[in-house]
């Protein structure tokens, strides 16, 4: 089976202002790697609309109604300090929401090995009535309820490698027992969340803090001595990975000191526990990664390991 990607061209009309590091270009880089022949075998679906129902799983519906109700005809609707709509962003978030969905069909589906979904806005911030940190829906944490209305999956892990933590994703996990969430993040760091001691109603929460400056030991022990057992322990039926590349050294917005090949490294680890869990079901989002640079060539490496499981 191969492995599917998501993407769309809404996603990268979607922007927050010429100044903004959460820019078009993101994708574009993206795009522009895997357009090589590594990845001819790439299976590629263009995100389909998610649904008002699919994100109300997640958000406050008068939160939903708000956000659509406050896309700019013109110019930018600023959400927070950080986050902004303008006349794309409705239906970019939606094609962010569907991308992801779509992902998790195909994979439980058994019609695609796994896949990566390269859409914008990002989500792991956002709270179920609140935009915040660049985020308008929580992509991950829909997908997750998706598997479990759509499909009938029970346990879903979400693993988390962004540079910051997942505040939204953590916050709709936590009193959940057959949902888990981990995350490794630097601290201290926007959005200020995620301490050791945040363990879930279920003890199905792990955070680890890493120390601006971390770099590729300390991420690996880390992975290798707490997420992974962890992981392992909880037995998902679902693996799906919130991949944000902006702990590489190269990222302007934070201070870890990750290289390129820790990302195929990492994603080769969580391959490895999905294939003993859950077959090997994994959908991949992207989060974060500002470099363009870094953010291609790490993009690169996570979705060649995923061909190569």
């Amino acid at each position: 089976m191969p492995t599917f990607f998501y993407t769309h061209p809404v996603c990268q009309e979607h922007e927050m202002g010429a100044w903004h590091p959460e820019c078009p270009d993101r994708l574009a880089a993206i795009l522009k790697v895997l357009e090589s022949e590594t990845f001819s075998y790439l299976h590629r679906e263009q995100a389909p609309k998610g649904s008002v129902h699919e994100i109300e799983r997640v958000h406050a519906p008068f939160y939903v109604e708000a956000i659509f109700e406050s896309v700019p005809k013109s110019g930018h609707t600023h959400l927070d300090p950080d986050t902004a709509m303008n006349s794309s962003s409705g239906e970019a978030a939606l094609r962010a929401v569907g991308g992801i969905c779509a992902a998790v069909d195909a994979v439980l589906d058994r019609r695609a090995r796994n896949a990566f979904c390269a859409v914008r806005p990002p989500g792991h911030h956002a709270e179920s009535s609140q935009a915040m940190g660049f985020c308008l829906f929580n992509n991950v944490a829909i997908a997750a309820e998706h598997a479990r209305h759509a499909h009938g999956v029970e346990r879903v892990a979400v693993v988390d490698f962004d540079v910051h933590h997942g505040n939204g994703t953590q916050n709709h996990f936590f009193r959940y027992r057959d949902l888990f969430y981990a995350s490794s993040h630097q601290w201290p760091c926007y959005p200020g969340t995620g301490m050791e001691h945040e363990t879930g109603v279920f003890n199905n929460i792990v955070n680890v803090q890493l120390r601006p400056g971390t770099g590729s030991e300390e991420f690996r022990r880390a992975y290798k001595e707490r997420i992974l057992p962890a992981l392992d322990d909880f037995g998902p039926e679902l693996l799906l990975i919130s991949a944000g590349f902006d702990a590489h050294f190269r990222d302007p917005l934070a201070q870890l000191q990750l290289q390129t090949e820790d990302y195929a490294w990492v994603t080769r680890e969580l391959l490895e526990v999905a294939e003993k869990r859950c077959s090997g079901r994994v959908v991949s989002t992207l989060e974060g990664g500002y470099d363009l640079d870094a953010l291609a060539a790490s993009v690169g490496v996570h979705v060649k390991a995923m061909m190569g499981s």
